[in-house]
């Protein structure tokens, strides 16, 4: 992302509303869209395009969204949504999906590396890691559905727009979601020339590259191409060696082209490709639990593990390594119809691959390698018909398809101390292997349609409905293990208990599940806009793609998890346009919540449904304008997360009993109580021709538990962070701009996730400390 958005937040955002906010949407649209935005908005977009000096604008600026598959804009779509342009992101350096949290309000996002990563919203979609299901929030690329979380866990390239929608989805667009849609969209070829490289450096040894080409290729086909390589040294010490872990390459590409032969037709086409090779997932030890028996363990086999993870070290022997590869192409079309009818398709395909490598957390030779590999691939076909704007009845009916092919492996590797470790019967587990392939299918269809009826020309009711029927089928081995002592007696009973072959045979689950949405949106004045709305989702249930523990077969069924909501908000523009406030209260009721938890037996996460759970609380957000060139943003939201009935809750470790009642807790995962963050934007003319421009951000997360579980050992402390940045552009002549940034700038050490380990022990994932840089950006 460009770091010349910085230099003047404002304009940045009128640029962004002009153009591409509207990448999601119709062609026909995003042309009557430009036409209708805000004034002044298609001229300062030229401007920065051509090299003329921007306009710092003195005012909030309208954002354009397609969210109801139409442009308009975002203060009049009666819904809770967060809209971040290119000035924000790149204000506070967030180049990865993972890093979102610090500007989005309600969010939390669980990463370990790219298979154990979640995207939740108000508490809801903490589930990493789960082969056989989909997330409780949807994340969209250009429109096409990301089946797995950590498919969008690449570096941000070319990114125009980030739109976040809190409540249940689905009769809008693609699949259905129980908790939220986080919609990514990627700059359009241009006709005009686009030429840009950018390049970054940091502490521990960060370096990214960035270079974006566009232009005409004839008058009715444009083309872009996007390419980026990072690498990272890492910011864990690994004492066993020496060496830097928590780092690694990330490099990609995305090649698009527009095809626009008249203003009644358009067709764009792209695809793409991200790999990764690192050493991401790297855990450091957090505690022991009440026993501490994890720390005795490792002293009979002689391991020395780091036992303060404020030391930001670990002593592993073999580390962690993880290799991702990625890519897809889609196809979107768009016709404009007799009447001003409009007709879209979408089609994509897309592939992800992953395969790690995990340590033992120890320096001793106990279990090499440990983990579950995955290949997945999909595709996904969207029509949808949209009746003319500006009717007294405007209306979206759609179809959807999704298939999707899904095939894992989990291994271990064990050595020779895996016995004494973990106190066998001599020859049970030591120099084993074992393997347990799976294989997942899943046809999934659905209609949706939603019409919303302008009452009064300041009156509207909007009703939605989808019905999707999925149809689920898997399998999981597990082959008898290889290598090792011959062993009879208790020794052998240990080992088919954890590693002896297993066949689930042949597993189905088929289900119909309906969405539903009543609202209303009341125009108080041509600037306020009052709403409340009603929705039902679902979510189908999913199927473990890992050997059961105790709880045999019926355990890797898992069940269907249904939302229902309430919401009541207000949006406004005030003060002559120099203040945005928006705010709105929720209340959310689920059944069946699907979340992960831990099988002390195999030590592994499985997905379960955790209860009824109820989230509800409010959320506030403003943009202000003081002065001019100055922007200040601000939101955050409270949130009342618990569960209204989980009596078989998995107890933790401190607790001797086999189920635990968490009933009327405040015990979600990953569920902070309070989340704010506020940001400040400020540009000048430092000299002719050139900018000067500054950016600050904050952001404040509670403490919150950390596993299922709801241990006090796994409490995530509460924690703020800091970002700043400051920087020069050029705005004549030759387009230059060079920013100096640090992230963490007073060096918080705090954590983002907590997970179950061996002997009722937590480790931890750290986040990263104060790095300084700085990025340099050139168009020519």
């Amino acid at each position: 992302m460009a770091a010349a958005a910085m230099a003047a937040p404002a304009h940045a955002a009128v640029a962004a509303a002009a153009g591409a906010a509207v990448a999601g949407a119709e062609a026909a649209d995003a042309q009557a869209g430009a036409a209708a935005s805000v004034a002044g908005a298609a001229s300062a977009a030229t401007a920065a395009a051509s090299g003329a000096e921007p306009v710092i604008v003195g005012a909030v600026q309208s954002v354009l969204v397609t969210t109801r598959r139409r442009v308009e804009s975002a203060q009049n779509v009666p819904t809770p949504m967060t809209v971040l342009g290119e000035d924000a992101l790149d204000g506070s350096r967030t180049y990865r999906v993972q890093d979102l949290q610090q500007l989005l309000p309600s969010t939390t996002i669980n990463y370990v590396h790219a298979r154990q990563m979640s995207f939740a919203v108000r508490g809801l979609g903490n589930n990493p890691a789960s082969d056989g299901l989909e997330g409780s929030v949807g994340i969209y690329l250009d429109n096409v559905y990301l089946a797995r979380p950590g498919m969008a866990a690449f570096d941000a390239l070319d990114v125009q727009q980030l739109e976040l929608l809190r409540g249940p989805q689905g009769t809008l667009f693609g699949k259905n979601t129980t908790a939220g849609v986080l919609n990514i969209a990627t700059r359009k070829p241009t006709f005009n020339p686009e030429r840009s490289i950018e390049l970054s450096g940091g502490q521990f040894g960060y370096g990214q590259a960035k270079l974006v080409l566009s232009g005409g290729l004839t008058d009715t086909l444009a083309g872009r191409v996007s390419a980026y390589k990072t690498r990272e040294d890492g910011y864990i010490t690994n004492l066993y060696d020496g060496g830097k872990v928590q780092g690694g390459d990330r490099q990609g590409f995305r090649a698009q082209a527009l095809y626009e032969p008249s203003r009644d037709f358009s067709l764009r086409v792209i695809a793409d490709y991200n790999e990764e090779d690192s050493n991401n997932g790297t855990l450091v030890f957090y505690n022991a639990g009440p026993s501490g028996r994890a720390i005795a363990q490792a002293k009979l086999v002689g391991a020395t593990p780091v036992l303060d993870p404020t030391q930001r070290a670990v002593n592993l022997d073999s580390g962690s390594h993880v290799t991702v590869h990625q890519g897809g192409a889609s196809a979107e079309a768009n016709w404009t119809l007799a009447g001003d009818h409009k007709l879209t398709s979408v089609s994509a395909y897309r592939y992800w691959n992953f395969t790690p490598r995990n340590d033992d957390g120890l320096a001793v030779p106990v279990t090499l390698n440990v983990g579950a590999s995955a290949r997945h691939k999909q595709f996904t076909q969207e029509l949808r018909w949209a009746t003319p704007s500006g009717q007294a009845l405007e209306s979206v009916f759609g179809a959807y398809y999704y298939y999707q092919e899904l095939s894992n492996n989990s291994f271990t590797v064990n050595g020779p101390l895996a016995d004494v470790y973990n106190g066998n019967p001599a020859g049970a587990w030591s120099n084993l292997s074992s393997n347990a392939p799976g294989q997942l299918r899943v046809n999934s269809y659905a209609l949706f349609a939603q019409s919303t009826w302008h009452a009064t020309d300041k009156l509207d009711f909007t009703a939605g409905v989808r019905a999707s029927y999925e149809d689920k089928t898997a399998r999981v081995v597990r082959y008898a293990p290889t290598g090792g002592a011959a062993v009879t007696g208790a020794a052998l009973a240990a080992r088919n208990a954890r590693y002896g072959a297993y066949d689930s045979g042949s597993l189905g689950l088929t289900q119909f599940s309906p969405t539903a949405l009543l609202s209303t949106g009341y125009k108080l004045t041509p600037e306020v806009l009052l709403y409340s709305s009603l929705s039902h989702g679902e979510k189908s249930g999913g199927i473990n793609l890992s050997v059961p523990g105790a709880g045999g077969v019926a355990s890797m069924l898992v069940g269907t998890e249904r939302a229902n909501a309430l919401e009541l908000g207000v949006k406004s523009t005030l003060l002559n346009h120099r203040l945005q406030l928006n705010g709105n209260l929720f209340a959310t009721v689920v059944h069946g919540y699907q979340s992960n938890a831990y099988d002390p037996v195999s030590r592994s996460s499985y997905l379960t449904n955790a209860g009824d759970a109820r989230t509800r609380g409010l959320e506030l957000e403003a943009i202000a304008t003081p002065f001019k060139g100055l922007t200040l943003r601000a939101n955050g939201s409270f949130n009342d997360a618990s569960y209204l009935d989980y009596r078989n809750a998995p107890c933790p470790p401190e607790r001797s009993a086999t189920f635990c009642d968490l009933s009327g807790r405040n015990a979600l995962v990953n569920a902070p109580r309070w989340i704010g963050n506020l940001g400040a934007q400020y540009a000048h003319v430092a000299a002719e021709g050139v900018q000067a421009y500054y950016n600050a951000n904050y952001a404040y997360r509670a403490s919150t538990y950390g596993t299922l579980d709801a241990s006090e050992y796994s409490k995530i402390p509460g924690y703020s962070v800091s970002n700043f940045s400051v920087g020069l552009r050029t705005t004549r002549g030759a387009a230059w701009d060079v920013s100096l940034w640090v992230k963490n700038a007073f060096d918080k050490h705090y954590y983002t996730s907590m997970w179950n380990s061996g002997f009722g022990s937590y480790n931890a994932v750290i986040a990263t400390p104060r790095t300084v840089g700085v990025t340099a950006r050139h168009e020519f």
